[in-house]
């Protein structure tokens, strides 16, 4: 049996929208718009907090033209730190809203997904969208093989019963995002989620996973070296894996 989390928000609970940017300026304006049009029909309370790390090509120029009027997009520059990971925590710290949606910003996630990722926060303190469960998938199948078996090696490793540990698409609570050290989880890549499904999992969090599927990037070409983040990523688990072995000895 399933047990809710019962915490029925208000309906004028708000929802901030986490988008992380580098040289993202031919997709953010068409993302964003599409974000509008998923969620105003709708009557969602919300925020689209963009983070930009700087990009060389014009990406906060773009969001500016495109949003200086529309008070539910807040753009943040950062110029010293870089990093996906650093940018999410940057973004959940600067957004006020009660429940929060971590998503990439290429058209990989599928923006019609998030009031689904919203509503079933009702009942569950983490949903994830997942390439890995029914009507889920990726339109790159090489890579959907590859990560479907790399994601059953996570579930082996730790016993966790989430089928995409690797997706990075999610809605969560601010105030169970803020019960954890950010320190120890917002760090590296897409490693993070990794980090913070698992310190979840042994916290006793409900989780649900919903289908996604992937598409290929729209416009500009893909920062992830493919072999290289997952190499990164390996070692980020295999770390992971001997502190929990670690702690379970002492």
């Amino acid at each position: 049996m399933v047990q809710h989390n019962n915490r029925h928000p208000p309906p004028t609970a708000k929802t901030s929208i986490i988008l992380p940017t580098y040289n993202e300026k031919d997709n953010i304006v068409e993302l964003v718009q599409a974000i509008h049009r998923c969620l105003r029909p709708e009557g969602f309370n919300y925020e689209v907090i963009i983070v930009d790390d700087d990009s060389p090509d014009g990406t906060a120029e773009a969001v500016r033209a495109a949003f200086d009027d529309d008070d539910r997009v807040e753009l943040h520059v950062r110029t010293q730190d870089r990093g996906l990971a650093s940018a999410l925590r940057y973004g959940a710290e600067h957004s006020d809203g009660e429940m929060l949606v971590f998503m990439d910003t290429d058209f990989n996630h599928d923006p019609a997904v998030i009031p689904q990722l919203i509503k079933f926060l009702e009942y569950y303190d983490v949903v994830i969208g997942s390439r890995f469960v029914m009507r889920g998938g990726m339109e790159d199948s090489a890579r959907y093989a590859f990560s479907f078996a790399y994601n059953l090696g996570l579930r082996f490793l730790f016993g966790t019963r989430v089928w995409d540990n690797l997706s990075g698409f999610f809605a969560i609570y601010r105030d169970r995002l803020l019960e954890l050290n950010l320190d120890q989880v917002f760090y590296g890549y897409g490693d993070y989620f990794i980090r913070l499904l698992m310190v979840g999992w042994r916290r006793g969090w409900r989780m649900l996973e919903i289908p996604v599927f992937y598409q290929l990037r729209m416009h500009g070409h893909s920062k992830t070296q493919f072999l290289s983040i997952f190499t990164q990523y390996t070692v980020a688990i295999l770390r992971l894996r001997f502190r929990l072995w670690m702690e379970r000895i002492r």
